[in-house]
């Protein structure tokens, strides 16, 4: 092994920490993949998830220059491990690089943009941070059509997923000085910015602010419906793990409320064995159909 060079084992087992500490509720979801995918979903999250730490630390003085430097990485054979298991990654399902260029650019757009004037702008942005991973993913999950027509629906789910994200994290996003609610939504029920900061400092619910949460949570619940058939084009075993995760991220959709604006809402660990055990034996049972042995 050459000076600097990164264990590829140990890089999967890098990122597999990363998403067994971040993305609880995904991380779960993976446990029903075949073990042979489970290190490239790993190294996907991973990466998304460094990159956004990079938008939001505190402590990195030049931001936009440590995404290019993320970028030009992906061009070289990295000592990074993430970006060594990333590589690896790509290589190995044929990735398309250009999903990591949209993705890198919208968390580019983290930098400077503060609002969003309506879906159709925000659209721009989550096709970057979330559509795209949706695409990085449907190589690695397989499906029983043609790649190209499981593609739409791989990326409204992404889509689905960014956007309960932001209903979730309204508060933490206020303090990063963010709002990711188009302001047209907004505005059509009377709430701005600093209504929101109000209701987050008192930790106090207002009518206009549920109103206008409801109409987002009501156009996220579509786009959920939307992507649904896509999950039965992917392959047999890798539809328990989507299906797993598809029905926790919606799940969070019943618990938004004003209290977002001052407490992090999640499932509760007793819904989420409860969606996860059937999709065991489901998991399981795919396995056995399709290779022939539990994996």
């Amino acid at each position: 092994m050459s000076p600097g060079t990164v264990d590829l084992g140990s890089a999967y087992a890098a990122c597999r920490r990363v998403n067994a500490r971040y993305g609880k509720t995904f991380f779960l979801a993976t446990t029903l993949l075949r073990p042979d995918q489970r290190p490239a979903v790993h190294a996907l999250y991973a990466f998304a998830r460094w990159a956004d730490e990079i938008v939001d630390a505190a402590g990195v003085t030049d931001r936009a220059g440590e995404l290019d430097r993320v970028e030009r990485l992906l061009e070289k054979a990295p000592s990074n491990p993430i970006l060594h298991a990333l590589a690896d990654t790509m290589h190995r399902y044929d990735i398309d690089r250009s999903l990591f260029t949209d993705f890198l650019a919208s968390m580019r757009m983290d930098l400077d943009v503060t609002e969003y004037a309506d879906l159709d702008a925000l659209g721009v942005y989550v096709h970057g941070s979330a559509e795209v991973i949706g695409l990085q993913m449907l190589p690695v999950l397989g499906t029983v059509v043609p790649r190209e027509e499981a593609e739409p629906y791989a990326a409204r789910l992404g889509a689905a997923f960014q956007l309960t994200n932001f209903l979730r994290d309204v508060g933490e996003d206020l303090d990063r000085g963010r709002v990711y609610l188009p302001q047209d939504v907004l505005g059509a029920h009377g709430v701005d910015r600093d209504l929101l900061q109000w209701c987050r400092r008192h930790r106090r619910a207002n009518d206009r602010v549920q109103r206008a949460l409801d109409d987002l949570v009501a156009h996220s619940y579509a786009i959920y419906q939307s992507a649904e058939p896509g999950i039965g084009m992917l392959s047999a075993t890798s539809r328990p793990c989507m299906q797993t995760a598809y029905t926790l991220y919606r799940d969070i959709l019943g618990l938004v409320g004003c209290e977002v604006l001052w407490r992090r809402v999640a499932v509760p660990n007793s819904r989420r064995l409860a969606v996860a055990a059937p999709g065991v034996g489901r998991a399981l049972l795919a396995r056995v159909t399709t290779h022939g042995i539990p994996g």
